[in-house]
């Protein structure tokens, strides 16, 4: 595979669906990949350039990032980055990068985390230099920090678009009442909130309760992160923890999150996915893609193959009452929110 003859396929465009973004004028793809995880240095670059080619290729245009993925710290943002100047410059503008700051990144008191405008603004800096772009088309506050002022964080995002580093911001795992705040002071800055990134499963169903009625009514996109709960959706933990999964590895999955109730839940859910033709991940998808009020759910693909039968999702997004009736039974709360605290405030 040689990084100087990628030529991505002409007919990309022709099976992804693509949702608008709220109100705005951004359409994102139905399924978008994140970074989060397999992008570090822990994984091959050309493991990766493979998995970013291929999505590509079947029209996934947005690639979500944030400062401290990895590992280490920065890894997938300069991982990208190299993968960037090789195969996709050419593609820049068909593409829509985000990036986000809002937890630990650097030592000392000014790369702690939070929100205050010295540490997203240095952030953001350091992103574009890693990723080797002149702007993100997406900046998120990462989450909600209690210690600074909201309109210091958000003034922050406000400069970065108004600087011409970001085109749009958004904000992530803050809670309805805290997103109300927020649309508030950006209407008096002037710079609309384009899009929130919480996290929602089967499994993490907090944003039901009343931030989807917010983002609805003020026309503000939802993009889903860990709608398969961590890789609990899927058939890898139906018999047990695998080598090399998450939950072995303790990476954003506790093995003891994986009680004994919940996989009776999951496997229940599995057959229920059996039943439509569809695996488990991606009836998981599917169902997070249900509400038109979610423009996009975020998966984090190991291999080409995962990515592939990831967008499969895509091929049968229709539910019936009685199938959701029946998913709703096992689709209960399994205590995965590990971004509680912030989507709580």
């Amino acid at each position: 595979m040689h990084s100087d003859d990628y030529q991505a396929l002409r007919g990309r465009y022709d099976q992804m669906t693509y949702r608008r973004c709220g109100r705005s004028g951004l359409q994102l793809p139905a399924v978008s990949l994140g970074l989060w995880h397999n992008f570090g240095d822990d994984v091959p670059l050309e493991r990766q350039r493979a998995t970013l080619r291929r999505a590509f290729d079947l029209g996934v245009t947005h690639f979500d990032l944030a400062n401290n993925y990895g590992p280490p710290y920065g890894s997938a943002e300069r991982n990208f980055g190299t993968i960037f100047a090789q195969d996709f410059k050419r593609y820049r503008d068909e593409l829509v990068l985000s990036t986000k700051a809002g937890y630990d990144m650097w030592p000392g008191p000014y790369g702690q985390g939070g929100g205050s405008r010295k540490y997203l603004l240095s952030s953001l800096d350091q992103s574009l230099q890693r990723m080797g772009v002149d702007y993100v088309d997406i900046f998120y506050s990462h989450r909600f920090d209690p210690d600074t002022p909201l309109e210091e964080t958000l003034g922050a995002l406000d400069s970065a678009v108004r600087a011409g580093k970001a085109l749009y911001i958004g904000i992530s795992s803050y809670s309805g009442d805290r997103t109300r705040e927020a649309l508030a002071i950006l209407r008096e800055l002037g710079t609309p909130l384009l899009i929130h990134q919480p996290s929602y499963s089967m499994l993490n169903r907090w944003i039901e309760e009343d931030l989807l009625d917010v983002l609805g009514a003020n026309g503000v996109g939802c993009i889903a992160f860990s709608p398969l709960a961590q890789g609990m959706l899927t058939d890898k933990y139906l018999k047990g923890i695998p080598e090399g999964s998450r939950a072995s590895q303790g990476k954003s999955l506790d093995p003891k999150l994986l009680k004994p109730e919940s996989i009776k839940h999951v496997k229940a859910l599995n057959k229920l996915a059996e039943a439509r033709g569809q695996s488990l991940a991606q009836m998981a998808l599917a169902w997070a893609l249900r509400d038109d009020r979610v423009t996009s759910v975020l998966v984090g693909a190991s291999s080409v193959e995962q990515l592939e039968d990831n967008l499969g999702a895509l091929d049968n997004l229709d539910f019936g009452p009685d199938e959701l009736a029946q998913i709703d039974q096992h689709a209960v709360d399994a205590g995965i929110n590990i971004w509680r605290t912030s989507s709580r405030a």
